[in-house]
């Protein structure tokens, strides 16, 4: 048979049948719809379970110490029906504290979401920045110097955050922000501004120190319905920009070439999503203090749990909401007679996650 006659794909003459090479086509990769169909149901699957966790840990401080009746009375005289009582410990004191928790849970998710998935590193967080620092310092001079409280201190502390955010961008900037370098920045950054609050403790008086001590670790306390009120008003007015801020990732994830052929200029998107992350870190750490490492671990968990690409800025906020609670309830009922801030309680969950991230970025040689 000439080899015109070959039938297409028949292997030459003298060639081994076995050994040419097999036209048939192999398998083809799984297509892209089905992939995403794939993330989204496992999306909706961690969602739905993260909101039944946050149920359950909600439940749990609310009804803690034998109080299930007393919170049913109280959800019954707010619904208006029989046997409804309103209830001093519920409606006063717990409700506004897990409200308060939830609120500030999802503020500090987002925010430390927002910062580690724009400057690609994992250790980009307001905490570890000296963004919540910079909170605490403000704070601090104005209980220790000012001699106001209240308001005038939330009021201080959120100027404190926006004022070391202020300066690490133009410090880390050098034709570009690299996330590297603004990480060094605000490290450098939260070390001043710890060696600026321990000045002032020194020089406070012992009675004036307790008060200041709330804001170096972040604590819930009793709040007010009028300082939950206004967590939730900033959280609805940031909601939009949250939402613009997602976006710009999305196409930031691209990379910069990319991103400027859709339209989005890349430091201009940046600088944008930073300033969202900022604000929700400014106002959370203005009515519950530094609360240490929720922002630092929720994005992380959030990815973990979903296993797919984007910032998971949902998940992120399920997580910190979710922490936040559980941390609070052990804080208040779980060392025994002792109540402690809640940010001890994440400082111990989350200084070994620091550890553990180290060593997985050292394993993977990309420990710097």
């Amino acid at each position: 048979m000439s080899a015109g006659l070959l039938a297409p794909g028949a292997p030459g003459p003298g060639v081994d049948p076995a050994s040419a090479p097999s036209s048939a086509p192999s398998s083809p990769p799984a297509a892209p719809a089905a992939v995403r169909r794939t993330g989204r149901r496992r999306t909706r699957r961690v969602l739905g379970a993260l909101v039944m966790l946050l149920l359950v840990a909600v439940a749990a401080s609310l009804t803690w110490g034998g109080l299930t009746d007393e919170v049913l009375a109280h959800l019954r005289a707010l619904l208006g029906l029989p046997g409804g009582q309103v209830s001093f410990v519920v409606g006063t004191l717990r409700l506004p504290r897990v409200a308060m928790s939830v609120l500030a849970g999802v503020a500090f998710g987002l925010s430390g979401t927002l910062f580690q998935t724009v400057l690609r590193n994992p250790l980009a967080s307001p905490d570890v920045l000296g963004i919540s620092g910079g909170a605490s310092l403000a704070a601090a001079w104005a209980i220790l110097v000012l001699g106001v409280s209240g308001a005038a201190v939330s009021a201080a502390a959120f100027g404190g955050a926006l004022a070391v955010a202020a300066a690490i961008y133009p410090l880390s900037w050098r034709g570009g922000v690299s996330g590297y370098r603004f990480v060094l920045v605000g490290v450098s950054l939260a070390f001043a501004v710890s060696s600026g609050l321990g000045y002032l403790l020194t020089r406070a008086a012992v009675d004036e120190v307790r008060a200041v001590l709330v804001w170096t670790v972040g604590s819930i306390g009793t709040p007010r319905w009028p300082a939950v009120g206004l967590l939730a008003g900033a959280l609805v007015v940031l909601a939009p920009a949250v939402a613009v801020a997602a976006h710009r990732l999305r196409a930031l994830e691209l990379g910069d070439d990319l991103a400027g052929g859709l339209g989005v200029r890349p430091d201009a998107a940046r600088l944008g999503v930073l300033a969202v992350g900022v604000a929700l870190a400014a106002v959370a750490t203005s009515q519950v203090g530094p609360i240490a490492f929720v922002a630092f671990v929720s994005g992380p968990i959030a990815r973990r749990l979903v296993r797919g690409a984007g910032p998971a800025l949902a998940a992120s906020a399920l997580v910190g909401a979710v922490v936040v609670v559980l941390a609070e309830l052990v804080a208040q009922h779980g060392l025994g007679p002792l109540e402690v801030p809640v940010g001890i309680v994440t400082g111990l969950v989350g200084a070994p996650s620091l550890l553990w991230l180290l060593a997985t970025l050292n394993r993977k040689g990309r420990g710097a």
